[in-house]
Order: C-alpha cells, then sequence, then structure tokens
C-alpha cells in the first residue's frame, strides 16, 4: 500500500513537471531578448520603419530607434529613456511590443 501510494506520488510528480515545461511565458521569453537582433525583428515587424520599397534604417541603429519613437508618437517625451542604452529597449518591448505566441 505504501509502495502505491508512493508510485502515485511520482507519478504526479513527473506529470506536474512536464505540463510545466510545456508552457512557455512569451512575455518572460520577450524581455529576455531585448535589444538582440531577433527582437529587432519583432518590433520591426510590429512597428515598420521602412518604406514600400524596403529602405529604411539598420536594425538596432540610433536612427531606427528614433524612428520607433516617432511611429510610436512618443519621440523627445521627457520620461523616454535614452536611445543608446538597454533601458530603452525595456521601456519600448513593455509598453508597445505585444509578445509572440
Amino acid at each position: 500500500m505504501m509502495l502505491t501510494r508512493h508510485l502515485k506520488l511520482s507519478a504526479l510528480t513527473a506529470l506536474a513537471i512536464a505540463i510545466t515545461g510545456c508552457f512557455e511565458n512569451n512575455e518572460n521569453y520577450t524581455k529576455q531578448q531585448v535589444c538582440s537582433n531577433n527582437w529587432y525583428l519583432l518590433v520591426e515587424k510590429q512597428i515598420s520603419t521602412g518604406d514600400s520599397q524596403g529602405h529604411g534604417p539598420d536594425l538596432g541603429s540610433i536612427e531606427w530607434r528614433s524612428t520607433i519613437e516617432f511611429k510610436l508618437g512618443i519621440r523627445d517625451q521627457s520620461g523616454n529613456p535614452a536611445l543608446d542604452t538597454e533601458q530603452w529597449c525595456n521601456y519600448i518591448n513593455e509598453h508597445f511590443i505585444k509578445p509572440t505566441t
């Protein structure tokens, strides 16, 4: 009887671990990836900085970041972090970027 109970508990624990591992918290995943090439692509997909000819600033550059702020209507606002910081990426990510699914 004790062995059966122990096996049930072990099986339930293994199942809980397996189920938990299947879920991805997209918000945390995106936050961990800010200021990376993959994050720049995510931002660009949601807030296009190019023209219809495929021209635009280099991803992640100061010009690109400034264009992102312009497109969002937040350029030159006093509360924005400096463009050349990781805090800027975190700010944009937390307030404007939708997590991927």
